[in-house]
């Protein structure tokens, strides 16, 4: 029987469990033998290897994070980690290699694509910022997270006349920040992509006060040069020119934890699934993603160094409908 490893790798996304559900049990129905690999590319070095049949990925479908557990690999940037982890798939004779994750572990599936490997990489992050799908695992379940937590804010924001900075993940991709930004009504909302100087914050927050607004939420993402940190410092030192009194909220990991909602569930079965297909018309070194609704698949040369740019439209919509 053809052998077939699935890992998770780098940061977990909600959504996870269900991807490697669906490669499994599509790839047992397939009459492939499945495997995982505990720890992400950590484990695969280490060859840890356990056998995965359809009980063994049961009632996972509805939990975050992931069974396999992740890591995030130093040592397989390194010439030797990468062939380490190459031996121990020859030795365990795995044909085929699944790697679940986001733009850092795609690159290392385009690295071992590259010495040979044939991998299949499914699109997983919830900073939607890999280039070759719509969409990623873990996306839509992190934005309701946000959104649920901008809810609240404003609630207190509105009782007690204060503006709240609600810091959102995303590294260097504005996506959940603008999105969160658009849904959640926010006043203001501060991005990697677009440079915004403080003092043309205060400008936004004074003319919203001008209409009636004695309450602000601004939505900033964690890699904007002006993050939650700096505006806080920057207007403990000018409070006049807010007006209001200024609080910080950072979620951080909580965007990345609980339940998977129906979306990401669907997703991740879609695109487990299609992985398998892929090898068993004898596809590889390719990401599946999803593209106007339908699963697409993206060779991984194309995928290697690039993100995905985000919507102008998107952060314009934000701004026009907060005046």
């Amino acid at each position: 029987m053809v052998r077939v490893a699935v890992l998770t790798s780098g940061g977990d996304a909600p959504g996870m469990n269900a991807a490697i559900r669906a490669v499994v049990r599509s790839g047992v129905v397939h009459g492939l033998q499945m495997f995982g690999v505990r720890r992400g590319y950590t484990g695969l070095i280490a060859g840890e290897f356990i056998h995965l049949g359809p009980r063994e990925v049961g009632g996972i479908i509805h939990q975050g994070g992931t069974m396999l557990e992740t890591s995030r690999c130093q040592d397989f940037k390194s010439e030797a980690g990468q062939l380490a982890a190459i031996r121990q798939l020859h030795d365990h004779d795995i044909a085929n290699l699944v790697v679940i994750g986001g733009n850092g572990s795609q690159a290392g599936s385009e690295a071992l694509s590259r010495r040979g490997i044939r991998v299949i990489g499914i699109a997983s992050t919830i900073d939607n910022d890999l280039y070759g799908t719509d969409v990623s695992i873990g996306t839509s379940t992190a934005l309701d997270t946000a959104l649920d937590a901008i809810d609240r804010l404003r609630v207190t924001a509105a009782a007690h006349e204060r503006a709240f900075l609600v810091e959102l993940m995303g590294r260097h991709c504005g996506y959940l920040a603008a999105s969160a930004a658009l849904a959640g009504g926010a006043e203001a909302v501060i991005i990697p992509e677009v440079e915004t100087d403080p003092e043309d914050l205060a400008r936004q927050l004074s003319v919203s006060r001008e209409r009636g607004k004695k309450h602000a939420i601004v939505v900033v993402a964690e890699g904007a040069k002006h993050d939650a940190d700096a505006l806080v410092r920057y207007f403990d030192k000018h409070s006049a020119r807010l007006g209001v009194q200024l609080r910080m909220t950072r979620l951080g990991h909580v965007q990345r934890g609980g339940a998977p909602g129906a979306f990401d569930r669907a997703l991740a079965s879609r695109m487990g699934a299609a992985a398998i297909d892929l090898i068993g018309h004898g596809a590889h070194d390719c990401l599946v993603g999803i593209s106007r609704g339908s699963i697409v698949h993206t060779p991984l040369r194309e995928i290697a160094g690039r993100s995905r740019p985000l919507e102008p439209g998107l952060l314009e919509l934000a701004r026009v409908l907060a005046t």
